[in-house]
Formats: C-alpha cells, structure tokens, sequence
C-alpha cells in the first residue's frame, strides 16, 4: 500500500511539472522556456537541446504567421503568434548603383553570406542565452528598428533584421552576453567589420560595421568586455552599430532581448 501511494504521488508531481515561457509569442520574438529536467523538446518538428536545469530555446520570424507546436515529452502545446506592423518606406528616383550592388561583386557577397550562415548554424552546449542581455552601447540613439523595410525604385530590399544604435564613430562598444567568438572580419561587403558570437542552443548575436575590433576567433568574452568601436564600415551611411540576433537561422528581434526605452 505505501507503494503504491508513493508511486502516485511520484506520478502527480511529474505530471503536474508547468512549463513556462519568457518573451512573448510575437513575430520575432526571443522565446527562453523551461520545463523539467532531461525532457525532449521539439518546436514544430525541430529537436531542441535542453539544459540541465530545464532550460530551452526558440525564436519566431519575422513574418511567421502560423502558429508553433512545442512538443514537451510527445505532450503539444500549441501557441498563436501575433502580427506585427512594420515601417515600410518607399524611395524613387535613386541611381541604379545605390539600389543593386555591382555584378562583380556577387560571388564575394555569396561567400560572406556563407561564412555567417555557417556561424549562425552552430549549435553549441552553452548555456549564457538564458541570461539577460545589456546594451552594447552607452548613450546612443536608436536610429533603426528590426522588421523596417525600404522599396527602392520600386524594389522591396531585404527588411531591417537588427537594432541601429547612432553613435560617434570610435564609441566604445561591449559584449551584450558571454559568449565564444564564431566571426571577425574586417570588412565584408555589407557590414564591414563584423563580429559573431555564439551564446549556446543556436543563439547567436552580430554586431556590424565596426571601426576595431578588439577579439580573436575562438576567444571567450564575458558580458561587458570591451570588444571594438563603432564605425561606418560596409555599406553605411554614418557611423552606428547594428547589432542582430539570431536563432540559428531565424532572424529575431534584438529588442526582445534588451531593455530599450
């Protein structure tokens, strides 16, 4: 008899284990969820990692409009995604070249554009996504917004993925996370001087068109340190970080993610 009741009160506890999610469940949203220890977790169809404490991962896209089944332990929990509106600018009249980069600069666009898939892609067991995230630099302003889109001469570009922070070219920047260094080059087409770091589970953050940078590949920077400067590097029009986040390959809105008044 005492088996038996320990046995039920073994499988109470277990089953009554709330799964809980931070962020909120908004196109480009940084979701951090916990559960119990050592479940298996897949969003939709993907198999996530899951700490050793609980803790787990996602982001939804931009433009997501279905809405996403978490799957804890084969139970589902299915969560409705709200719309966003962004900022759409139309500009005409502009040069042919100010709209569509040259032809002979696309291979070297393809291959930049590999190297940061390539570090977006990894899949690390570190576990500092879970913590917060701090501003990257002191005092600046907010010049751009994630989601934002211009249609130039009647072409829709690629919409704004990051957060601009305005700021005097040579302004301090530092690391909004621990994190390992996955990317430094100085000078991609785009971006310029770009930085990637890696914080565990696919998160992964960018920080573009610096003027120095401070870091090697490989290296381990903590929350704070001081990793470059700002620039107007690439293809900018003055000097400012743009700082991205990511979920492997799902574009999330770094906002999400920091205190930003």
């Amino acid at each position: 008899m005492r088996f038996l009741i320990s046995l039920f009160f073994l499988l109470f506890t277990t089953s009554s284990f709330a799964t809980t999610f931070k962020g909120e469940f908004v196109q480009g949203s940084f979701i951090l969820g916990k559960t119990e220890a050592g479940s298996e977790v897949f969003i939709d169809k993907k198999k996530v990692k899951v700490t050793s404490e609980g803790y787990f991962v996602f982001g939804l896209g931009r433009d997501r409009k279905n809405d996403i089944v978490i799957t804890i332990n084969e139970k589902k929990i299915i969560k409705k995604i709200f719309k966003r509106e962004y900022k759409i600018q139309r500009i005409d009249g502009l040069e042919e070249n100010k709209v569509t980069p040259p032809e002979e600069v696309y291979e070297r666009i393809k291959k930049e554009n590999k190297w940061i898939g390539e570090a977006r892609s990894i899949n690390s067991d570190l576990t500092f996504f879970k913590n917060k995230f701090t501003i990257p630099v002191k005092n600046a302003i907010i010049t751009g917004v994630y989601g934002s889109q211009r249609i130039l001469n009647g072409k829709p570009k690629w919409p704004h993925y990051g957060l601009d922070f305005a700021a005097n070219e040579g302004t301090k920047i530092e690391a909004m996370l621990d994190g390992t260094v996955t990317l430094v080059e100085p000078d991609l087409f785009y971006t310029g001087g770009t930085l990637i770091f890696d914080h565990g589970h696919g998160i992964s953050t960018l920080y573009m068109h610096m003027k120095k940078i401070f870091v090697k590949k490989g290296q381990m920077v903590k929350q704070g340190d001081i990793i470059g400067t700002v620039g107007s590097t690439g293809r900018a029009t003055g000097a400012h970080l743009d700082v991205r986040l990511n979920w492997f390959q799902t574009r999330l809105d770094p906002a999400t993610v920091l205190d930003i008044k």
